[in-house]
């Protein structure tokens, strides 16, 4: 079942996106527990060896139950600013119990009047056209996203091109799904799962091609869009952070429960072709 929520000001919503693009300082330049192999033939072209690889075709698994992937980091130590309360902290990325954690909690050394430590994983490398894909398990929170995107723009010399999985806390039952072309956005679309993204791990992704985007949960689509689509190879991006002044958006930020975690098995891009 999937509708647009037409109370959702554009206005708010596009600022809102603007930070779940996340920018380095300018100095530097499913069903429950599926996993890969299980994934549906509508989604991917094959199924790739249990363990994390960069391969010469231009894919990339990482399987996050070994800990860091060589062609992953972890965001430390800045903040996009505007509506994100929190700092990227390494320590907020975690590998425990076969999963990957990215959590938000108090900042032990809060800098700027920002009081929250966020997590952040990020790819070293760009990718463009292909398939993404994450099985993933989003916070449960007001105020609170989980994310799964592709994005790219000034501080890697790029134009700002981006596109969006994002769990917002309030409700876990619907996932938002966005794009940005050269810093154009308003493309906002809410997809009602009809089940609680936080009580169990799916699979999510998107096939992006030239002329399209296509949006999946669990191997069948969901969501399609063709007008002003990005062209940018960008970087395969998860975070979770809190926000602050967009409580229209993600409803009040409420701390009574931290540290609060986002938990991911896998993720994996298949290019196009």
């Amino acid at each position: 079942m999937k509708k647009t929520y037409g109370f959702l000001a554009t206005t708010i919503i596009i600022a809102a996106l603007l930070g779940g693009c996340s920018q380095q300082p300018a100095q530097t330049a499913e069903t429950a527990a599926t996993t890969p192999a299980e994934t549906t033939a509508a989604t991917t072209t094959a199924a790739p060896e249990p363990v994390s690889k960069l391969a010469e075709d231009g894919s990339m698994y990482a399987l996050l139950s070994e800990g860091m992937p060589a062609f992953f980091e972890a965001s430390d130590g800045w903040t996009n600013g505007s509506m994100f309360n929190v700092t990227w902290r390494g320590d907020n990325v975690t590998f425990e119990d076969g999963k990957m954690q990215l959590i938000i909690d108090n900042d032990k050394k809060p800098k700027g009047g920002i009081p929250y430590s966020g997590g952040e994983f990020r790819s070293k490398d760009f990718y463009g056209y292909g398939l993404y894909e994450v099985s993933m398990k989003p916070i449960k929170n007001d105020g609170v996203v989980s994310s799964f995107f592709t994005y790219t723009g000034p501080s890697d010399n790029n134009p700002w091109d981006e596109i969006d999985i994002e769990f917002l806390g309030k409700d876990t039952t619907i996932v938002q799904f966005n794009y940005f072309t050269d810093s154009k956005g308003g493309h906002e679309y809410i997809h009602e799962l009809g089940f609680d993204a936080a009580e169990e791990f799916h699979t999510y992704g998107f096939k992006w091609a030239e002329d399209s985007i296509t949006w999946y949960v669990d191997g069948e689509e969901v969501h399609k869009a063709e007008k002003k689509l990005p062209s940018t190879p960008s970087k395969i991006m998860m975070n979770a952070w809190c926000g602050t002044g967009v409580d229209g958006w993600l409803n009040a930020f409420t701390d009574g429960n931290l540290p609060l975690t986002a938990e991911y098995q896998w993720v994996r891009f298949t290019p196009e072709g």
